[in-house]
């Protein structure tokens, strides 16, 4: 009878354990704690043991799990109310429980590594010196331009240079045809007479239509010399000029109170000798529609006269002389 109502208990428990375990966690619980209490009872009793091990295994498989959810809930605690960004700490924590890799202090010196890297080939790009010493050295290897190189640079320039347009340069000369010059001594002051003088740069000039810049030095006579050289001595825009050869020349001395010259100098005009104040008037005329006079047409070569002269022949492959010279009346189309 005993033995019978022993192995009744036992299958009971066994029964109840496996039912428990089959339950959902959350009310696993409490009731393995009834069933831990029914087990010592049961300990409590001789042969107990020896009478339900499977009771046994189904109590420990109990335990195992009540322990499993509590430390799974504890650790979702820690979660939510421990873990902090490991950017701004160094502590913070991963889901395992570890700490996370970026919260230590070689985790940082890692990151900040990588972004460096990225940003390292544009920073050097700007800073580096040898970046800087590159450019230096390209800029020093780079060749010199020659005298000869400037000018055959200058003859290329001219290929593509606006050339004057001849119906506009025959209504230019039709404009002037009674033009008269006037001296201007405020705006375009006078030069003055030294017989040492000598036309700058003229040296360099090569060609026999410069021969007259490269020999010219002023002179000083009376009317009496002059007109027994040259059949034209003219008053033209305060100054006497003589005409030789195709040019205009300052006939210094010939009236000691009308000696106003813009320029002393040769000013070439063509074999026609037309007044050297109407061929400048031309030219300053031609080189304002182009673009290079920015001053009033008034017929002296003056400051500003010059300097578009010397652009103009800059752009068209001619010498610099800054002068109404032969090549330069020729390639204006007034020759």
């Amino acid at each position: 009878m005993k033995k019978f109502t022993s192995l009744l208990i036992g299958c009971s428990l066994a029964l109840a354990g496996a039912a428990l375990a089959q339950q959902p966690e959350e009310q696993q619980t409490p009731k393995n704690k009834q069933g831990a209490g029914k087990t010592h009872a049961a300990e409590a009793k001789p042969g107990a043991n020896a009478a339900k091990p499977e009771a046994t295994a189904a109590k420990q498989r109990g335990a195992m799990k009540e322990r499993g959810a509590t430390n799974e809930r504890g650790a979702g605690k820690g979660r939510k109310g421990q873990q902090e960004p490991a950017t701004a700490t160094g502590t913070g924590t991963d889901v395992s429980g570890q700490p996370a890799a970026s919260a230590t202090p070689g985790g940082k010196h890692q990151a900040e590594q990588r972004r460096k890297g990225r940003n390292a080939p544009a920073e050097n790009a700007k800073t580096s010196p040898n970046a800087t010493t590159a450019t230096a050295a390209s800029e020093s290897a780079a060749p010199s331009v020659s005298p000869a190189g400037q000018q055959n640079a200058r003859a290329n320039a001219g290929a593509a240079a606006k050339k004057p347009d001849p119906q506009q340069v025959q209504q230019i000369k039709t404009q002037h045809a009674n033009f008269r010059a006037q001296p201007k001594p405020q705006q375009v002051p006078a030069v003055t007479f030294n017989q040492n003088y000598r036309i700058q740069g003229s040296d360099r000039w090569q060609g026999p239509q410069y021969e007259v810049f490269r020999s010219y030095h002023p002179e000083r006579h009376d009317q009496g010399w002059y007109r027994s050289r040259y059949n034209r001595v003219e008053l033209i825009g305060g100054g006497y000029y003589y005409w030789n050869n195709g040019y205009w020349y300052p006939a210094w001395g010939y009236n000691p109170s009308n000696e106003y010259y813009a320029y002393d100098g040769p000013i070439y005009v063509g074999h026609r000798a037309e007044p050297p104040d109407r061929v400048i008037a031309d030219v300053q005329a031609e080189l304002q529609q182009m673009g290079y006079y920015k001053g009033e047409v008034d017929g002296l070569l003056g400051p500003l006269t010059r300097e578009a002269l010397t652009g103009y022949q800059a752009d068209n492959g001619l010498t610099t002389t800054a002068a109404i010279d032969e090549p330069t009346l020729d390639s204006l189309g007034m020759g």
